[in-house]
Protein backbone atom coordinates (compact mmCIF):
# COMPACT_ATOMS: atom_id res chain seq x y z
CA UNK A 1 0.00 0.00 0.00
CA UNK A 2 1.48 3.33 -1.08
CA UNK A 3 1.70 6.19 1.37
CA UNK A 4 -0.78 9.01 1.05
CA UNK A 5 0.36 11.62 -1.47
CA UNK A 6 -1.19 14.93 -2.48
CA UNK A 7 1.16 16.28 -5.15
CA UNK A 8 2.32 13.04 -6.74
CA UNK A 9 0.66 9.81 -7.75
CA UNK A 10 2.32 6.39 -8.18
CA UNK A 11 1.01 4.18 -10.98
CA UNK A 12 2.32 0.61 -11.19
CA UNK A 13 2.21 -1.47 -14.35
CA UNK A 14 4.08 -4.74 -14.08
CA UNK A 15 7.70 -4.00 -13.18
CA UNK A 16 7.46 -0.35 -14.21
CA UNK A 17 6.29 2.30 -11.74
CA UNK A 18 5.44 5.84 -12.82
CA UNK A 19 5.60 8.84 -10.50
CA UNK A 20 3.12 11.37 -11.88
CA UNK A 21 3.62 14.99 -10.80
CA UNK A 22 0.30 16.73 -10.29
CA UNK A 23 -0.15 20.33 -11.35
CA UNK A 24 0.10 22.70 -8.40
CA UNK A 25 -3.13 24.65 -8.84
CA UNK A 26 -3.97 27.53 -6.53
CA UNK A 27 -6.37 25.55 -4.33
CA UNK A 28 -3.85 22.74 -4.03
CA UNK A 29 -1.11 25.20 -3.02
CA UNK A 30 -3.40 26.63 -0.35
CA UNK A 31 -4.15 23.15 0.97
CA UNK A 32 -0.47 22.18 1.12
CA UNK A 33 0.83 25.54 2.31
CA UNK A 34 4.19 25.43 0.53
CA UNK A 35 3.42 23.83 -2.82
CA UNK A 36 6.63 23.01 -4.60
CA UNK A 37 8.65 22.35 -1.46
CA UNK A 38 6.11 19.74 -0.38
CA UNK A 39 6.36 18.21 -3.84
CA UNK A 40 10.09 17.65 -3.35
CA UNK A 41 9.39 15.86 -0.07
CA UNK A 42 6.74 13.68 -1.73
CA UNK A 43 9.07 12.83 -4.61
CA UNK A 44 11.67 11.75 -2.06
CA UNK A 45 9.13 9.55 -0.26
CA UNK A 46 7.92 8.04 -3.53
CA UNK A 47 11.47 7.19 -4.63
CA UNK A 48 12.21 5.64 -1.25
CA UNK A 49 9.04 3.55 -1.44
CA UNK A 50 9.82 2.32 -4.94
CA UNK A 51 13.47 1.70 -4.12
CA UNK A 52 12.36 -0.74 -1.42
CA UNK A 53 9.81 -2.49 -3.65
CA UNK A 54 11.64 -5.41 -5.27
CA UNK A 55 8.79 -5.93 -7.75
CA UNK A 56 9.61 -2.57 -9.36
CA UNK A 57 12.64 -2.48 -11.67
CA UNK A 58 12.21 0.71 -13.69
CA UNK A 59 10.85 4.09 -12.57
CA UNK A 60 9.38 6.75 -14.86
CA UNK A 61 8.80 10.34 -13.74
CA UNK A 62 6.31 12.42 -15.71
CA UNK A 63 3.75 15.17 -15.32
CA UNK A 64 -0.01 14.92 -15.41
CA UNK A 65 -1.90 16.53 -18.28
CA UNK A 66 0.37 18.59 -20.57
CA UNK A 67 2.80 20.03 -18.00
CA UNK A 68 5.77 18.40 -16.28
CA UNK A 69 6.19 21.15 -13.65
CA UNK A 70 5.41 24.86 -13.61
CA UNK A 71 6.07 26.77 -10.35
CA UNK A 72 4.03 29.76 -9.14
CA UNK A 73 5.22 33.17 -10.37
CA UNK A 74 6.10 34.45 -6.91
CA UNK A 75 7.09 33.06 -3.54
CA UNK A 76 6.78 34.32 0.00
CA UNK A 77 9.99 34.92 1.93
CA UNK A 78 11.22 32.39 4.44
CA UNK A 79 11.20 33.08 8.16
CA UNK A 80 9.33 30.24 9.85
CA UNK A 81 12.04 27.95 11.29
CA UNK A 82 9.86 24.83 11.17
CA UNK A 83 8.71 25.53 7.64
CA UNK A 84 12.23 26.33 6.51
CA UNK A 85 13.50 23.06 7.96
CA UNK A 86 10.74 21.15 6.15
CA UNK A 87 11.77 22.77 2.86
CA UNK A 88 15.46 22.01 3.39
CA UNK A 89 14.77 18.40 4.35
CA UNK A 90 12.33 17.78 1.49
CA UNK A 91 14.62 19.19 -1.19
CA UNK A 92 17.73 17.50 0.21
CA UNK A 93 16.07 14.10 0.44
CA UNK A 94 14.75 14.35 -3.12
CA UNK A 95 18.12 15.34 -4.60
CA UNK A 96 19.96 12.72 -2.55
CA UNK A 97 17.44 10.03 -3.54
CA UNK A 98 18.04 10.75 -7.22
CA UNK A 99 21.78 10.34 -6.65
CA UNK A 100 21.55 7.07 -4.71
CA UNK A 101 18.66 5.03 -6.11
CA UNK A 102 19.96 1.95 -7.96
CA UNK A 103 16.95 1.47 -10.22
CA UNK A 104 16.94 3.20 -13.60
CA UNK A 105 14.86 6.38 -13.63
CA UNK A 106 13.46 7.75 -16.89
CA UNK A 107 12.25 11.33 -17.26
CA UNK A 108 9.23 11.34 -19.56
CA UNK A 109 8.96 15.08 -20.18
CA UNK A 110 5.42 15.54 -21.42
CA UNK A 111 5.44 19.34 -21.18
CA UNK A 112 7.35 22.31 -19.82
CA UNK A 113 9.65 21.54 -16.85
CA UNK A 114 10.53 24.63 -14.83
CA UNK A 115 12.20 24.95 -11.43
CA UNK A 116 12.61 21.87 -9.24
CA UNK A 117 11.06 19.70 -11.95
CA UNK A 118 13.65 20.83 -14.50
CA UNK A 119 16.47 19.79 -12.21
CA UNK A 120 14.66 16.55 -11.45
CA UNK A 121 14.73 15.90 -15.20
CA UNK A 122 18.49 16.48 -15.33
CA UNK A 123 18.95 13.99 -12.48
CA UNK A 124 17.32 11.13 -14.39
CA UNK A 125 19.28 8.38 -16.13
CA UNK A 126 17.38 8.74 -19.40
CA UNK A 127 15.57 11.86 -20.60
CA UNK A 128 12.86 11.41 -23.22
CA UNK A 129 11.03 14.63 -23.96
CA UNK A 130 8.57 16.32 -26.23
CA UNK A 131 10.80 18.25 -28.61
CA UNK A 132 8.97 21.52 -27.86
CA UNK A 133 9.06 21.13 -24.07
CA UNK A 134 10.94 23.91 -22.30
CA UNK A 135 13.38 23.07 -19.51
CA UNK A 136 14.47 25.98 -17.30
CA UNK A 137 15.72 26.78 -13.81
CA UNK A 138 13.76 29.86 -12.74
CA UNK A 139 15.71 30.94 -9.65
CA UNK A 140 17.68 33.78 -11.29
CA UNK A 141 15.07 34.71 -13.88
CA UNK A 142 14.25 38.14 -12.38
CA UNK A 143 10.90 38.21 -14.14
CA UNK A 144 12.47 37.59 -17.56
CA UNK A 145 11.38 33.97 -17.96
CA UNK A 146 8.31 34.11 -20.19
CA UNK A 147 6.77 30.82 -21.32
CA UNK A 148 3.65 30.68 -23.47
CA UNK A 149 3.11 34.38 -22.87
CA UNK A 150 3.27 34.21 -19.06
CA UNK A 151 6.03 35.13 -16.63
CA UNK A 152 7.15 31.98 -14.84
CA UNK A 153 9.32 31.50 -11.80
CA UNK A 154 10.84 34.14 -9.58
CA UNK A 155 9.23 37.35 -10.71
CA UNK A 156 10.03 39.23 -7.51
CA UNK A 157 13.53 38.10 -6.55
CA UNK A 158 16.75 36.50 -7.76
CA UNK A 159 18.10 33.50 -5.87
CA UNK A 160 20.87 30.91 -5.93
CA UNK A 161 19.48 27.58 -7.10
CA UNK A 162 19.28 25.26 -4.12
CA UNK A 163 17.08 22.44 -5.38
CA UNK A 164 19.49 20.43 -7.47
CA UNK A 165 20.49 22.70 -10.33
CA UNK A 166 24.00 23.25 -8.97
CA UNK A 167 24.39 19.48 -8.59
CA UNK A 168 23.04 18.23 -11.91
CA UNK A 169 23.50 20.98 -14.51
CA UNK A 170 27.34 20.96 -14.46
CA UNK A 171 27.30 17.17 -14.83
CA UNK A 172 24.90 17.12 -17.76
CA UNK A 173 25.79 20.32 -19.66
CA UNK A 174 29.00 21.89 -20.92
CA UNK A 175 30.08 24.29 -18.15
CA UNK A 176 29.43 27.44 -20.17
CA UNK A 177 25.90 26.24 -20.97
CA UNK A 178 25.33 25.24 -17.33
CA UNK A 179 26.25 28.78 -16.32
CA UNK A 180 23.84 30.26 -18.87
CA UNK A 181 21.13 27.84 -17.70
CA UNK A 182 21.58 28.79 -14.03
CA UNK A 183 22.94 32.37 -14.01
CA UNK A 184 20.64 33.74 -16.71
CA UNK A 185 17.81 31.25 -16.20
CA UNK A 186 17.96 30.56 -19.91
CA UNK A 187 15.15 28.30 -21.10
CA UNK A 188 16.16 25.50 -23.45
CA UNK A 189 13.86 23.39 -25.57
CA UNK A 190 14.29 19.64 -25.37
CA UNK A 191 15.37 19.72 -29.00
CA UNK A 192 18.19 22.15 -28.16
CA UNK A 193 19.30 20.02 -25.22
CA UNK A 194 19.23 16.88 -27.36
CA UNK A 195 21.65 18.58 -29.75
CA UNK A 196 23.99 19.14 -26.77
CA UNK A 197 23.66 15.52 -25.66
CA UNK A 198 21.78 16.45 -22.48
CA UNK A 199 18.44 14.93 -23.54
CA UNK A 200 18.55 11.38 -24.91
CA UNK A 201 15.55 11.70 -27.21
CA UNK A 202 13.53 14.77 -28.21
CA UNK A 203 10.49 13.49 -30.06
CA UNK A 204 7.10 14.74 -31.30
CA UNK A 205 4.43 14.56 -28.59
CA UNK A 206 2.68 11.69 -30.40
CA UNK A 207 5.81 9.53 -30.10
CA UNK A 208 6.60 10.19 -26.42
CA UNK A 209 4.74 7.22 -24.94
CA UNK A 210 6.15 4.73 -27.44
CA UNK A 211 9.75 5.88 -27.02
CA UNK A 212 9.50 5.79 -23.23
CA UNK A 213 8.01 2.30 -23.30
CA UNK A 214 10.75 1.14 -25.69
CA UNK A 215 13.56 2.28 -23.38
CA UNK A 216 11.84 0.95 -20.25
CA UNK A 217 11.30 -2.47 -21.81
CA UNK A 218 14.87 -2.64 -23.08
CA UNK A 219 16.07 -1.96 -19.53
CA UNK A 220 13.87 -4.78 -18.22
CA UNK A 221 15.75 -7.23 -20.45
CA UNK A 222 18.96 -6.56 -18.53
CA UNK A 223 20.01 -8.53 -15.47
CA UNK A 224 18.60 -6.66 -12.47
CA UNK A 225 21.75 -7.02 -10.36
CA UNK A 226 24.08 -5.95 -13.16
CA UNK A 227 21.89 -2.94 -13.95
CA UNK A 228 21.78 -1.82 -10.32
CA UNK A 229 25.53 -2.18 -9.79
CA UNK A 230 26.36 -0.46 -13.07
CA UNK A 231 24.19 2.49 -12.08
CA UNK A 232 25.85 2.63 -8.66
CA UNK A 233 29.23 2.92 -10.38
CA UNK A 234 28.06 5.59 -12.80
CA UNK A 235 26.37 7.62 -10.06
CA UNK A 236 29.51 7.81 -7.89
CA UNK A 237 30.36 11.07 -9.65
CA UNK A 238 26.84 12.40 -9.12
CA UNK A 239 26.98 11.55 -5.42
CA UNK A 240 30.36 13.25 -5.13
CA UNK A 241 28.88 16.38 -6.72
CA UNK A 242 25.95 16.22 -4.29
CA UNK A 243 28.33 16.03 -1.31
CA UNK A 244 30.46 18.83 -2.74
CA UNK A 245 27.86 21.50 -3.50
CA UNK A 246 24.31 20.74 -2.37
CA UNK A 247 24.43 21.97 1.24
CA UNK A 248 26.22 25.16 0.18
CA UNK A 249 23.75 25.79 -2.65
CA UNK A 250 20.73 25.34 -0.40
CA UNK A 251 22.32 27.49 2.31
CA UNK A 252 23.11 30.26 -0.16
CA UNK A 253 19.53 30.22 -1.43
CA UNK A 254 18.14 30.70 2.06
CA UNK A 255 20.71 33.43 2.75
CA UNK A 256 19.63 35.16 -0.46
CA UNK A 257 16.03 35.20 0.75
CA UNK A 258 16.99 36.93 4.00
CA UNK A 259 19.29 39.39 2.22
CA UNK A 260 16.44 40.47 -0.06
CA UNK A 261 13.76 41.22 2.50
CA UNK A 262 12.70 44.91 2.54
CA UNK A 263 14.44 45.36 5.90
CA UNK A 264 17.71 43.89 4.64
CA UNK A 265 17.60 45.94 1.44
CA UNK A 266 17.11 49.14 3.47
CA UNK A 267 20.11 48.34 5.62
CA UNK A 268 22.15 47.38 2.57
CA UNK A 269 21.83 50.86 1.02
CA UNK A 270 21.95 49.55 -2.55
CA UNK A 271 24.47 46.78 -2.04
CA UNK A 272 23.37 43.61 -3.79
CA UNK A 273 21.34 45.57 -6.32
CA UNK A 274 23.97 47.42 -8.33
CA UNK A 275 27.17 46.64 -6.39
CA UNK A 276 28.59 43.88 -4.17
Amino acid sequence: MSEDYVLVEIVRKGQIATIELKRIERKLREKMGKGGSNRAAEVARALTELRSDNSVRVIVITGKEDVFTIPPSSYGHHGNPGGDMDIMNGVTRAVEAMCTIEKPVIAKVNGHAVGFGANLVLACDFIIAREDAIIADHHMSCGELVIDGEVRGSADHCMTTGDGGAVFAPLKMPMNMAKEYLMLARPFTAKELAAMGVVNYAVPAAELDAKTDEIANRLLKRNAYALAMTKRLLNKQMMAQFNLVHDAALGYEFLNFYMQTPQAKALGQGRGEDKL
